[in-house]
């Protein structure tokens, strides 16, 4: 069992019950980078996610809808090398972001799209549920 699912395990978490509808590639040839292999794993064996996790709530869309949430919240159009994945349910939304130097990180930045208001809340996205877990607040 990966991290990531030792965390979720603790929550109500919606399994999928059959293969996502869109396939990786289609997003990452939209997105232009390829996405981590912890948030695949997680897409393939996850449809959502809603909980508090420590102190924040999250919001995780489900990959069968991702290209349309993020066509409809205008993030391809002006955060190129980004992908959001869900929401905390009060006007941020979470994303996969591709750096200069070919690392990811997740990102919490706010539904007015601009990359500058991006704030790191992860390296991974492991990482990302590991901190909240573990209570580290997102605006620290």
């Amino acid at each position: 069992m990966e991290k990531f699912e030792e965390i979720l395990s603790k929550y109500e978490t919606v399994k999928r019950s059959n293969k996502p509808r869109i396939t990786f590639e289609e997003v990452e040839k939209i997105i232009g980078f390829k996405l981590p292999e912890d948030y695949k794993s997680y897409a393939i064996k996850y449809s959502e996610f809603e909980d508090m996790i420590g102190e924040q709530n999250l919001r995780l869309w489900n990959f069968d809808e991702i290209l349309e949430i993020n066509e409809e919240y205008e993030i391809f159009e002006y955060l190129p090398k980004t992908l959001g994945i869900g929401d905390n349910g009060s006007g941020e939304f979470i994303a996969i972001e591709k750096l200069k130097n070919r690392k990811i990180r997740i990102v919490l930045s706010p539904f007015i799209i601009e990359q500058d208001a991006h704030i790191e809340i992860g390296n991974s996205f492991t990482n990302f549920l590991e901190r909240l877990e573990d209570g580290i607040e997102w605006f620290d």
